[in-house]
């Protein structure tokens, strides 16, 4: 008998009947999304277009559970297999959007990557964000699962950025750094500054300063509540990952050794 595809979210089991053996699921959307089809959340709409179909019947609940290793999907007849699963480690310029369509026509970074190595046929996302006029160190995977778990609020990586400003801050707005401020009712502080090399006399100085969770242009914005102009922010380090990994390109692909000690620090 051919297996149908489980009811949204019902417990795993024998499709067929006559036991109970535990049988790998997943959600049918994110098997789409893995396959490059959609987002999650994008996986939906294309299913209400009945166009997906599991053992020749056509699927529309976005909660539906499916086999992988048993159930075929197909999209307008077609198979439809997950994508290999790719992790880069990217240098992001600046003038550079983290997003994967802009409305304006600026430069995007999934655009970019595709321009300095990353397949084309790649859906992209980022793990976090870097602002347009920010640049350095960002991730960028088609693994969805990886992404929700780097970007969870419970998952806490400290990242690490050199901050150039018009001058440097004094010992109070140092303790404000890392007391905090609270700024359109988020608090921002940082967990740790590191005073970089005097610089010379064609440069602006600079410091370096470890943040735990970020908000939205976190830096930026406690720096001008300090009365300090950021020049220039790049990111230097993602938890273990740093600009060294690089090896001097724009953007490489993480081995499973740095996955899993990105993951289990």
């Amino acid at each position: 008998m051919t297996p149908r595809p489980r009811a949204p979210d019902a417990p795993s089991g024998d499709p067929r009947g006559g036991g109970t053996a535990a049988v790998p699921t997943e959600r049918l959307q994110n098997l789409l999304a893995a396959a490059g089809l959609a987002s999650r959340r994008g996986a939906a709409a294309l299913l209400a277009t009945g166009r997906i179909a599991v053992n020749g019947i056509p699927a529309t609940e976005p909660g539906l559970r499916i086999d992988p290793a048993r159930d075929r999907v197909t999209l307008d007849g077609r198979p439809v297999r997950p994508e290999p699963r790719h992790t880069y480690l990217a240098d992001k310029p600046r003038g550079i959007l983290c997003t994967s369509r802009d409305p304006q026509g600026r430069p995007t970074i999934t655009d970019w990557a595709k321009t300095v190595g990353a397949p084309k046929t790649l859906r992209l996302y980022t793990v976090g964000r870097l602002d347009y006029d920010s640049e350095g160190l960002i991730l960028l995977t088609n693994d969805g699962d990886l992404a929700q778990r780097l970007g969870h609020p419970s998952h806490h990586t400290e990242k690490e950025y050199r901050v150039w400003l018009d001058r440097l801050p004094d010992a109070p707005r140092r303790r404000a750094i890392l007391r905090g401020i609270l700024d359109r009712g988020e608090h921002l502080r940082a967990l740790a500054i590191h005073d970089d090399p005097p610089p010379s006399p064609k440069h602006p100085p600079s410091l370096r300063l470890v943040l735990g969770e970020g908000r939205n242009r976190h830096i930026r914005r406690l720096m001008t509540a300090l009365g300090l102009r950021v020049l220039r922010l790049r990111r230097i380090r993602i938890g273990p990952l740093t600009e060294a990994h690089l090896r001097h390109r724009p953007l490489v692909p993480l081995s499973p050794t740095l996955l899993s000690t990105l993951l289990h620090p």
